[in-house]
């Protein structure tokens, strides 16, 4: 949309430049001319610099996604023939309780 505008302004002063410079060398006044060109870039600088946003948006930050974990599985445990799990009073240091216990004879 800028470039369009000011193709549109480049478009006009080129048109106009030739009819301002024949008034400026029937009346003689060719430094009145220079500054009306002078002060029209001016302006039309602060107008340009005007439609420009004055900071430009804050990037927007998104976290990786996750990696992707490849864990081994777990071995196969095989009971051994000779141990076998049996329930008994144990002592935890407050009292005794009933638990699992592995027995190897």
């Amino acid at each position: 949309m800028k470039k369009i505008w000011m193709a549109c302004g480049l478009g006009a002063a080129v048109v106009m430049a030739p009819v301002s410079m024949d008034v400026a060398v029937a009346g003689d006044r060719g430094g009145a001319v220079a500054a009306g060109v002078i002060g029209g870039m001016a302006l039309g600088a602060l107008a340009a610099g005007a439609m420009r946003p004055a900071y430009e948006a804050e990037p927007i930050y998104v976290d990786p996604p996750p990696r992707r974990v490849y864990m081994r599985p777990p071995p196969t445990v095989y009971a051994d023939p000779e141990c076998y799990l049996e329930r008994r009073r144990v002592w935890d240091g407050y009292a005794y309780t009933m638990r699992s216990v592995r027995v190897c004879p």
